[in-house]
């Protein structure tokens, strides 16, 4: 079976400082998978590498099966690659509608469609409102961004992501700046995300982490430290003397 995501031997210097140090990474079709490790690992950089933020100074990302190394940013997310962000990039003054139909829209290649009127794009309408009904947003769609709780910003910037129907989704830190009032709204959505997608999630907030993923990657210092479940990562002494600060005897 073709890999939906498969990074190889990935590095990444910038002057004498390696930050990115031979990352391998396999995500099947469907993967539920988090990317862990300590401020400073390399996490973020490993992201802009595979989105094409930043180039790879030797290595290969491949989205099912097709080697995207080379290509930009936008070529890669019509690949099926997309990403959100640690900082949330939404369209703060439109409505929860208009982010989701602009997003879909510039999917089927009709970008500026929703600088018409709505009753000329009651297709791309049509689908937004799908979408968001599919994973309860429905009530707050004609709701200007600006106006929604933080947490709700959130799930509008994944349901954005989800607009441009991606096989393979990197979650940036979803969790961050949410309170823990909200922070169940972002895990009941990720429970509702399409099966088929493949889920990269790079959290430092370990109940999201072990609620969610199937698979857990650690980096540490630009390289993996272990991959494995859940449940043996938060049983691993190594881990734990790395990522949460505490000393192993001897």
């Amino acid at each position: 079976m073709t890999a939906a995501l498969e990074v190889r031997d990935l590095c990444r210097s910038f002057g004498a400082l390696n930050v990115t140090r031979d990352v391998n990474m396999t995500l099947d079709t469907g993967a539920r998978h988090a990317l862990i490790g300590p401020n400073g690992a390399g996490k973020t950089t490993l992201i802009n590498l595979i989105t094409g933020v930043l180039p790879p100074d030797s290595g290969a990302v491949f989205v099912g099966g097709r080697d995207i190394t080379r290509l930009d940013q936008a070529a890669r997310v019509k690949t099926g690659l997309c990403r959100t962000f640690q900082i949330n990039q939404l369209f703060r003054a439109l409505t929860v509608l208009e982010n989701v139909a602009l997003s879909i829209a510039e999917r089927r290649g009709r970008g500026s469609a929703l600088f018409r009127p709505f009753s000329r794009n009651t297709d791309v309408v049509d689908e937004a409102m799908a979408l968001l009904a599919r994973l309860g947003l429905a009530e707050d769609a004609l709701t200007p961004v600006a106006a929604l709780a933080y947490g709700g910003q959130r799930l509008v910037e994944i349901a954005i992501t989800l607009g441009q129907r991606p096989t393979v989704l990197l979650l940036d830190e979803p969790a961050a700046g949410v309170p823990s009032a909200e922070s169940h709204l972002l895990l009941d959505l990720l429970e509702t995300l399409p099966d088929d997608i493949a889920i990269l999630i790079i959290e430092h907030d370990m109940d999201v982490v072990f609620r969610f993923a199937e698979r857990v990657t650690v980096l540490v210092d630009g390289a993996v430290l272990v991959e494995d479940t859940p449940a043996n990562i938060a049983e691993n002494a190594d881990v734990r003397a790395v990522y949460l600060g505490e000393r192993r005897d001897g």
